[in-house]
């Protein structure tokens, strides 16, 4: 409770006021002191406001000094008495202050200066970035890399080869990198820069069906008598197990082979689409001829060739010599069950799946394209490692997240931002989303796909995944494992690089 205050009384008249002579002389002698305790409060006080001042100062300075491993130091202001009227840098002001510090001053244009590939003829394609192909290297222009080995550290090696390795050991991966090449581009999914059989310009895939006007229940082209695996068994026991087959290839000829595939293949319930070995991702033109023509593959092949399926049900795999009785089996079931073939090539109608279409779209972007893009982003990523950079920006308890993002197929990046409180995998998809929404962007395979799967305007993310992984990795084994996962990922990358599959 607060005391009450007594008013003073009225002094007489001549009254003293209180202090005698001699407690005027005692208290004199304290008047040092109290003079000496008025500077210093002076003093403090201005320091503290020169303490607030240089703290601005300070927090300003830290928007050009940070660590060299990527972490920003806390830039947000002191905001103290002193400053009170100083402005809060929020967000917005971050996510500008990152486009700006984390800018890579880049030594190479490549519209400019392309990516030189030599001793490889290529006609003209259509690239996000600048490329040129020729046999022999121009005079005082250095390659960025050949087909071929090189002497010349400075020169990456590329292996090119759509051959099985099978019959061509130095097409393993392990081997070509022991061997020097620096590049592998094989039809492995595995390989730095995958070249494939399939495409949608080479292939109708959704070419309508006709009828199945053939007794035989399916067709064969098999021409290596030699295959190393086991194909000709596998047809000789389907034969044996009363699945009639005619047989257009050199091997068990049985029919005029002077005949074309794919209008022949129209006519059959079923095709042999027996490949010359069983290695995996070696899926050759046999397999996407059958899916064209409408019928139902029967294969002996890459043990994983049902992630090139369209659909679960489309294809029967033989395996091993003792699946084929229960394949023989299956195809009687099918051919006598209009209902169940039917539902087998049911994807024609409705569309092959998200998978398989992200699996084809890749070779939407030719693969001397996307040679010059690995190239282009290994040299970038020489210049990234060589400049300092912030990626990210603390505000108080907050810190914002500099990520970047480009479309399978593309070279440039573009720039998106989440926040610690929100640096969940849904956060960054929708990020993505927003991001290339805002660009009004078109999706590399929108010219390749047929036109009944193009779809409309509206963008559908099939996977997001770091810059750097192979595509085997990226559409089949690579999965962040929730969202504390993606966090520490993002702690330990500054600057995170990332590709997204559109489907």
């Amino acid at each position: 409770m607060a005391r009450e205050r007594i008013p003073p009384r009225d002094k007489p008249a001549g009254a003293q006021d209180g202090l005698s002579s001699h407690g005027r002389r005692k208290w004199s002698s304290f008047l040092p002191l109290l003079v000496f305790f008025v500077v210093v409060a002076e003093i403090t006080l201005l320091g503290r406001l020169d303490m607030a001042k240089n703290a601005a100062m300070v927090n300003t300075w830290a928007h050009t000094f940070y660590t060299s491993s990527g972490t920003a130091i806390n830039t947000e202001p002191d905001v103290s008495e002193a400053d009170s009227n100083q402005k809060w840098v929020g967000v917005d002001d971050c996510e500008e202050w990152l486009e700006r510090e984390d800018a890579v001053n880049y030594t190479r244009d490549f519209e400019k200066d392309p990516i030189f590939i030599t001793n490889f003829e290529q006609e003209s394609i259509s690239c996000s970035l600048g490329c040129r192909f020729m046999y022999t290297a121009e005079s005082g222009k250095k390659p960025d890399a050949t087909i071929d080995l090189s002497q010349d550290p400075g020169i990456a090696c590329v292996l090119r080869s759509m051959e099985s390795s099978h019959y061509y050991s130095e097409n393993k991966i392990d081997l070509a990198r022991r061997r020097g090449y620096n590049i592998v581009m094989t039809t492995s999914l595995s390989s730095d820069v995958p070249v494939g059989y399939f495409s949608w310009a080479e292939y109708d895939i959704m070419e309508p069906m006709t009828p199945k006007t053939e007794k035989s229940l399916a067709a064969a082209f098999v021409s290596n008598c030699g295959a190393r695996n086991f194909r000709l068994e596998a047809l000789v026991m389907l034969e044996k197990m009363d699945i009639k087959i005619d047989s257009y290839g050199s091997c068990h000829r049985n029919r005029n082979g002077q005949v074309d595939k794919v209008e022949t293949l129209k006519r059959y319930k079923f095709s042999l689409a027996f490949e010359n070995s069983n290695e995996e991702d070696y899926v050759t033109e046999k397999f996407f001829q059958s899916l064209v023509a409408g019928t139902i593959p029967v294969v002996v092949g890459a043990p994983n060739i049902q992630e090139f399926a369209p659909s679960p049900r489309s294809i029967l795999h033989i395996r091993k010599l003792s699946d084929v009785g229960p394949v023989a089996k299956k195809m009687k079931y099918l051919a006598g069950n209009p209902e169940a073939f039917n539902n087998s090539l049911r994807w024609k109608y409705e569309g092959p799946s998200d998978s398989f279409k992200a699996l084809v779209d890749m070779a939407a972007v030719h693969s001397s394209c996307r040679l010059c893009i690995y190239v282009a982003t290994k040299i970038r990523e020489r210049d990234e490692r060589n400049q300092i950079r912030p990626c990210r920006c603390t505000r108080g308890v907050g810190t914002v997240y500099h990520l970047f993002v480009r479309e399978r197929g593309r070279f440039e990046m573009e720039s998106i931002f989440l926040r610690s409180d929100n640096l969940t995998l849904s956060s960054m998809e929708l990020a993505v989303l927003q991001k290339f929404q805002l660009l009004n962007h078109v999706p590399v395979w929108k010219k390749e796909r047929p036109e009944v799967l193009r779809g409309g305007d509206k963008l559908k993310i099939y996977r997001v995944y770091p810059v750097g992984l192979t595509q085997r990795q990226a559409l089949y084994t690579f999965r962040f494992h929730g969202d504390e996962d993606f966090r520490q990922y993002i702690e330990r990358n500054p600057c995170a690089k990332f590709e997204v599959i559109f489907v």
